[in-house]
């Protein structure tokens, strides 16, 4: 029957999406599957549909005008597909059109009752399943009726749920185009879902099924509550039998209605625990065929089980590809322990697993490290949670909910890797700050080797440059003198909180003798930025300029007003010394400040506004004369203790330790991001080469090429597939949508992790307190740092924050975020400067709305959210 404009079922499959859209596409090849029963039918074809929008001139207008309207302004959006739906509802189908769905009525059954159900070209893809966007049409019966469902189902691609969908996942209106399926009704005696993976928990081992009486929209549309059931390993683990009042069934001359179930039927299960084992069964069929995890919508008839439709679950986080062995992995985010919990681009990815210390395995855009070794050899276990606690609390209370498993990860009898200590005895180094100049010197010539080697060398030569120049980095980042220098500090820290505890009930005194520590990169980034503002303070023209700048050429007009060349040169030498900084900096494809120097315009402008001149010399000396205070006040006390002398002799030695070492922490990430800028710029300087010579489209197309693949290209020069850049711009599209788990196992389950407190108020959000001190104010929930438009008093609320945050904190009072711990960049510059701060907080981006009044609790690791009546939103006070 294959026509132009209509196509049977069994004459398409997966590969004619384009045809028939996605959902034809995929009944198409479910038909296909032995043993696999779908209502037999036909697809009206794509090619239908643009023939009869060919024939409504005022179609390209209206799609025109859809096309530009903000994907906020929902009133918009709302009026305009409205007007596109009643143009498309009113149009007269051809008779070629209609002649052809006709004839294919009349091989199905004219007479029999059929589903009408939408098939958009996006749709029940791997990527974006597009569940619910179009319509569908149940028990329809006759030529005419039918005709009609096919009009209503191309008109619903522009409902206005169709519309905002497509414009939040960034997909053009007229990239999309409409099949419809036209399938022979199922009279099901029940009906429901079946994941084949457990959409609350992603793993894959374990199937739900969900199950009500009747047709299945009872279930979808939310009028019942179904049975529920788990299955794992051929077994039903868990399952829940619900009241199911109403069902809907067909009605004898076309469409459906609702009914009420008997009260002694409204217990009894849906289906037998037989039907549900061989449920699951079919679904483990599809799923093997399709190869990914499926949501299926299926219906029992006569007994028997027929599938109406298979989808991808598109919300599951991936699995990290294993060695292939069969046993379980347990995979730890390196997202969430880098504070960059975003999607990297391929090239990013290859980048930093090729310059890493450790192997990782890359899934949904994100890096993980297999912890499996490590946890189950009972020689690194304890200091490898000890360290997983330090980072990020959550993360250890996950790995140990792993762990409390029964044979998940069983023990080895073998010492495993040794794992650095991070408490008790110090690190044998001496307090001596020329550990430190050394261990800059050291770096600061190492880049500049590789700034002037690097100069003179393109092509493939380049890549085999970068390949020793990472043997390099890495030499760097495993230093032994560098870590030791790093863990004095993090352990003198930890000393000095536990002792001054014990023996003055002190809590967090490292807090306040922090401050101000001397040779901290990151701080120091920030407090450089007050001295930008303060050059371009006095000269209001300039200010003004910079209030509407929205090129990143900015700084070459900035001579031609008064005092634009000291804003000019001041910005420049920010640049010179931090701009390879950016958000998300391990990826290096990434914008940085140098390339994108207007992203630091809104918080030049906020430390204008906020604060006085000389505000960087000030807060620097204030912080270093309240650590000295602190130094001395606590070294006072702890001699009018028994045994005072010695333990204040040990506690100065700490003090002294932490101040020597903890500024150090912050440089090694500097030195990684200054030698990747290095490598980034020389990467674009050869994909300008190639784009030149017409091997690439765009030098950007590099960002979705991994390190490996690029070297090919540039030792080959054969043209790069468009197709492949497209499709792994559509794949990093997708993992921007995911949320990455800190703990993910081989079985594919995410695990979040939990605070185990119950000594915070009622409703207060939990997190790890890591700068103590309490400050109220007003909540600015920001993700992106160019859009800051702080008010005094602010309290930043933000998902991570990696160094490049840093110049936000001198203007803010308070700092909350969903992820890091004790030694994370944003819990030590908050500790020195000062600020309150409470990290680890889940969902606070979500649970704390941006205006709303907040008590940060720094010390006790808590968030109050102040009551309504208390609310003042800073803006509206203006």
């Amino acid at each position: 029957m294959i026509d132009q404009y209509v196509r049977g079922l069994d004459e398409v499959d997966e590969t004619q999406i384009a045809i028939v859209g996605g959902k034809g596409a995929r009944l198409g090849a479910l038909s296909r599957i032995d043993g696999i029963r779908v209502p037999a039918g036909f697809c009206v074809t794509t090619d239908a549909f643009r023939r009869v929008l060919a024939d409504v001139p005022s179609i390209d207008g209206q799609l025109d005008h859809l096309s530009r309207l903000k994907p906020d302004d929902r009133e918009a959006i709302r009026a305009s597909s409205a007007e596109i739906r009643r143009t498309i509802e009113g149009v007269a189908l051809p008779d070629d059109v209609a002649a052809a769905i006709t004839r294919a009525l009349g091989q199905y059954g004219e007479k029999d009752a059929y589903a009408v159900r939408s098939s958009a070209t996006a749709e029940d893809l791997a990527t974006a399943s597009f569940a619910g966007q179009q319509d569908t049409y149940l028990n329809v019966t006759g030529a005419t009726a039918i005709l009609a469902g096919v009009r209503r189902c191309w008109a619903s691609l522009f409902t206005e749920r169709a519309v905002a969908y497509r414009q939040r996942n960034g997909i053009d209106h007229r990239a999309v185009h409409l099949a419809v399926v036209v399938q022979k009704m199922a009279f099901a005696q029940a009906a429901g879902v079946l994941f084949t993976a457990d959409p609350v928990t992603s793993n894959r081992k374990v199937a739900t099924v969900e199950a009500s009486f009747g047709l299945g929209e009872a279930l979808v549309s939310g009028l019942v509550n179904p049975d529920a059931y788990r299955v794992r390993d051929g077994a039903i683990v868990d399952r829940t039998i619900a009241a199911k009042r109403l069902a809907i069934a067909a009605l004898p001359n076309g469409g459906t209605t609702k009914q009420a179930v008997s009260p002694e039927r409204q217990e009894q299960p849906a289906l037998t625990d037989a039907q549900v084992l061989r449920l699951v069964e079919v679904g483990r069929r599809i799923e093997a065929h399709f190869g990914h995890p499926q949501d299926i919508e299926w219906c029992l008839v006569d007994g028997d089980v027929e599938i109406v439709q298979s989808r991808p679950i598109t919300t599951l986080f991936p699995i990290p590809t294993a060695a292939g062995d069969g046993e379980n992995h347990v995979y730890l985010s390196v997202g969430h322990q880098q504070m960059m919990t975003d999607a990297m681009k391929p090239l990013g990815l290859s980048m930093w697993r090729l310059t890493a210390m450790a192997p990782m395995h890359e899934a949904g855009g994100r890096l993980f490290v297999d912890a499996t070794r490590l946890l189950a050899s009972p020689a690194s276990r304890v200091g490898f949670l000890r360290m997983a606690e330090t980072s990020d609390p959550l993360t250890k209370d996950a790995l140990e909910t792993v762990l409390a498993r029964p044979d998940f990860v069983p023990t080895l009898a073998e010492d495993g890797p040794d794992i650095p200590r991070l408490s008790g005895a110090p690190t044998t180094i001496e307090n001596d700050p020329a550990i430190v100049a050394e261990l800059i010197g050291r770096s600061e010539a190492s880049l500049a080797a590789l700034r002037r080697d690097i100069a003179t060398v393109t092509g493939p030569a380049l890549f085999d440059f970068l390949l020793k120049a990472f043997e390099e980095h890495k030499r760097l980042l495993s230093d032994p003198l560098s870590m030791q220098a790093i863990m004095a500090g993090m352990q003198a820290t930890w000393w000095l909180n536990e002792h001054l505890e014990e023996w003055l009930g002190e809590r967090n005194a490292a807090d306040t003798l922090t401050l101000s520590a001397p040779g901290n990169i990151t701080s120091e980034m920030g407090l450089a930025l007050l001295d930008v503002a303060d050059v371009i303070r006095p000269y209001p023209e300039v200010v003004a300029f910079l209030k509407d700048v929205d090129d990143d050429g900015f700084l070459d007009e900035l001579p031609r007003l008064a005092g634009g060349t000291q804003a000019r040169d001041a910005i420049r030498a920010y640049l010179d010394r931090y701009g390879m900084r950016c958000v998300g900096e391990i990826d290096i494809t990434r914008p940085r400040w140098s390339e994108r120097p207007t992203t630091l315009v809104p918080l030049i402008l906020d430390n204008i506004r906020l604060l006085e001149p000389g505000a960087a010399g000030r807060r620097f000396a204030q912080g270093r004369q309240e650590a000295q205070q602190k130094r001395e006040e606590l070294l006072q006390r702890l001699r009018a203790l028994p045994d005072g002398d010695r333990k204040a002799e040990e506690s100065a030695r700490m003090i002294d330790r932490v101040r020597t070492f903890i500024g150090y922490r912050e440089y090694p990430k500097y030195a990684i991001i200054s030698r990747y800028f290095v490598y980034k710029q020389a990467l674009l300087a050869e994909a300008e080469r190639l784009t030149r010579a017409g091997v690439l489209r765009d030098r950007g197309d590099i960002s979705y090429l991994t390190f490996s693949e690029l070297h090919d290209v540039v030792r080959t020069h054969q043209r790069v597939d468009d197709h492949l850049v497209t499709r792994r711009r559509d794949a990093f599209r997708w993992h921007q949508t995911l949320t990455p788990p800190r703990v993910l196992t081989s079985e594919g389950e995410a695990i979040a992790g939990a605070y185990r407190r119950d000594d915070v108020p009622t409703g207060a959000l939990v997190g790890l307190g890591v700068s103590g001190g309490v400050v109220e104010g007003r909540a600015r929930v920001l993700l992106d740092i160019a859009e800051a438009d702080l008010e005094p008093g602010d309290i930043l609320v933000t998902s991570y924050t990696d160094p490049s945050w840093s110049p936000l904190f001198v203007a803010v009072e308070g700092l909350v975020t969903e992820v890091g711990g004790l030694m994370t960049h944003g819990a030590v510059i908050a500790r020195e400067y000062g600020l309150p701060a409470v990290v680890g907080v889940a969902d606070a981006t979500r649970l704390i709305r941006d205006g709303q009044r907040i008590r940060v609790h720094g010390t006790d690791g808590y968030v109050e959210i102040l009551p309504l009546s208390d609310e003042v939103d800073g803006r509206a006070q203006l």
